[in-house]
């Protein structure tokens, strides 16, 4: 998958796609859709995505807690598991922001990127102000020479599948619900960082990853699935990990830490992908280590049976 971060320094053989536009965050059902959608309105262009970066929310507020549930790395590496062949990442800044609707559409989508068709969503916005819609869209494109689709909002068991619900089901302790709009396991990415190692004194050795600039889940223990993504201990594994500010231990920064079961090695500077399956409690304080190591055991044991059973 080629990436093409300017839309003003397009090469031929990056022009003609077939694109769906969008933020692509969390890369769920819904999107999973309209990327169907622009895969079979062209199939003899490549497929392509027009997406955003930082994402515009970021830029215009860019003091507001996280939200994002995938970084721009994690989501390229989703979108070219999908088959998409040229991701448009569009740095969105004071030029992209400032222009118009038809701006938007007439230097962007026709000359700059020369998309064959484009497929948004029906509730989908753009130009400055966000004063474009879907419909607004269709007409430029008779204009202008390219061919628009408009997917309708698709409904999952959870409800209306939207990056905003996945939020909710998250922040309320629901993996399994995130995980029916998502169409796979919510994941945190990246790699394995330093930490105090007090969990390998107390018996339980964990792999810490920061979780800044993402939407933070509910606090506390979760029964997780572990890809290790390279070096000599690659492969997937089964663990517990904790998720949040550590209480026993004073006040610390979010992060989360992975107890991988049945595993022996160094992962420092190793990425990995942490999926989380089902929440089993929130953090607490205990009064005394041995009442945290007991409920570790508990945990351990009851993340076990859990994804044995999957």
């Amino acid at each position: 998958m080629r990436i093409i971060r300017d839309f003003q320094f397009v090469t031929e053989t990056d022009r003609g796609a077939s694109a769906a536009i969008g933020n692509f965050d969390g890369v769920h059902l819904g999107h999973q859709s309209v990327i169907d959608l622009a895969r079979n309105a062209d199939p003899d262009a490549p497929l392509g995505i027009v997406t955003f970066e930082p994402h515009p929310r970021e830029y215009f507020a860019p003091d507001a807690p996280p939200f994002r549930l995938t970084g721009a790395e994690t989501r390229a590496h989703r979108l070219a598991k999908l088959g998409v062949e040229h991701l448009y990442e569009l740095p969105f800044n004071a030029t992209l922001s400032s222009l118009s609707p038809r701006e938007f559409a007439q230097q962007v989508i026709a000359d700059g990127l020369g998309l064959s068709h484009i497929v948004v969503g029906a509730d989908f916005c753009f130009g400055k102000g966000r004063k474009g819609t879907a419909q607004d869209l269709e007409e430029f494109g008779r204009e202008m020479g390219f061919g628009v689709t408009i997917a309708e909002l698709i409904e999952g068991s959870a409800g209306q599948v939207s990056s905003t619900s996945i939020r909710t089901a998250l922040g309320e302790g629901r993996p399994r619900d995130a995980a029916s709009m998502l169409g796979h396991w919510h994941r945190i990415d990246g790699p394995v960082i330093g930490g105090e190692q007090r969990g390998r004194t107390l018996g339980f050795p964990t792999a810490n990853m920061s979780i800044d600039g993402l939407h933070q889940p509910k606090y506390g223990v979760y029964a997780v699935l572990v890809d290790v993504l390279e070096g000599p201990n690659q492969g997937s594994y089964h663990g517990a990990a904790s998720v949040g500010t550590r209480p026993m231990f004073g006040q610390n920064k979010a992060n989360i830490e992975t107890f991988i079961f049945d595993f022996s090695g160094d992962l420092y500077g190793t990425n990995l992908s942490v999926a989380m399956v089902d929440f089993l409690r929130s953090e607490e304080k205990y009064d005394t280590v041995e009442e945290l190591l007991s409920q570790i055991e508990k945990d351990c044991a009851q993340c076990r049976q859990i994804l044995g059973g999957l």
